[in-house]
């Protein structure tokens, strides 16, 4: 029934597709390995659900981005030729690949308003997906990607990933992170991307027998193959997620106050409440600036 989705998935690659693959570990191992490693998601769930705090209040003013507005024109054209590429090849199952989520929610933070708290918790949890556009340059795989093309559109959409959180950060308003020395948005993320591999995409995988993330057996060169790469994966993950957004926060905040091309002013900071006002009434600020636009128009 779902032969459109991962028929076109070429077989032929090492570990990308077939029951050699889904094999590789016994179920046994798959089901134990999940209940433990699940035990282990819903405690960093609850350990960093506890500690997030977000801000009550975002300044929001209507002030029309062009390059907001080209960013978002620009990964809607590339996603929507990945997605062109997928449907076109019957590899749609690579949908679900985390970096297509993360792709989403980049270009739903650049079409929405933000106005909302909810824009602050969307950026974070992009913020802390930062390792898969690292990995995708670190380690690319495109051997599954036969044309030029689509090789390239690989490159592009893993550039703007990384890109579009930097140009967010600068607006400021509703796009801040928390205090560096805050690890609970990092660990929040890290939990949520081990409960989608785990929960979400091993399941698929097992289902169409697709190597979704590496979910099913490790990468030919995967310098932790065997059986207990998982484990390794979600051990060295959870070093490398928290320390690559903890980056991006100090990376952000030099180049918006020291680097020329890119400064802001010496006092902007990306950390949450640094720009908010005490003084103003957000509330009052989204209906003022709403106003103003309804009366220019």
């Amino acid at each position: 029934m779902l032969e459109w989705a991962h028929l076109g998935i070429n077989a032929s690659i090492p570990r990308n597709k077939g029951p050699e693959c889904a094999n590789y570990l016994t179920m046994k191992r798959r089901i134990v390995e999940t209940f433990f490693i699940s035990l282990y998601i819903i405690a960093l769930l609850r350990w960093s659900w506890k500690r997030i705090k977000l801000p009550k209040k975002v300044p929001y003013t209507y002030t029309p981005r062009k390059g907001k507005t080209f960013l978002l024109a620009l990964m809607c054209l590339v996603f929507g030729i990945e997605i062109g590429f997928k449907l076109m090849g019957k590899t749609f199952v690579y949908i679900l690949n985390p970096c297509h989520i993360i792709t989403i929610l980049e270009i739903y933070l650049l079409a929405a308003e933000p106005d909302s708290p909810t824009i602050t918790a969307v950026f974070r949890l992009v913020v802390s997906g930062f390792n898969g556009p690292v990995l995708a340059y670190a380690f690319p795989e495109t051997d599954c990607r036969p044309m030029f093309a689509d090789k390239a559109v690989y490159y592009i959409q893993h550039g703007l990933m990384a890109m579009i959180p930097y140009y967010l950060a600068r607006l400021g308003g509703a796009y801040t992170v928390e205090p560096l020395r805050d690890m609970s948005w990092s660990v929040f993320g890290y939990a949520v991307s081990l409960g989608y591999h785990f929960w979400i995409l091993q399941v698929a995988g097992m289902l169409v027998q697709v190597n979704l993330s590496h979910m099913l057996c490790p990468a030919i060169l995967d310098p932790f193959d065997g059986q207990n790469y998982r484990l390794w994966a979600t051990t060295h993950q959870f070093l490398l997620i928290p320390i690559l957004y903890k980056l991006f926060c100090i990376s952000a905040q030099y180049l918006f106050t020291k680097f020329p091309l890119m400064r802001v002013n010496s006092e902007f900071s990306i950390i949450d409440g640094s720009a908010i006002p005490k003084s103003v009434d957000n509330n009052e600020v989204i209906k003022d600036s709403r106003k103003e636009h309804k009366h220019e128009e």
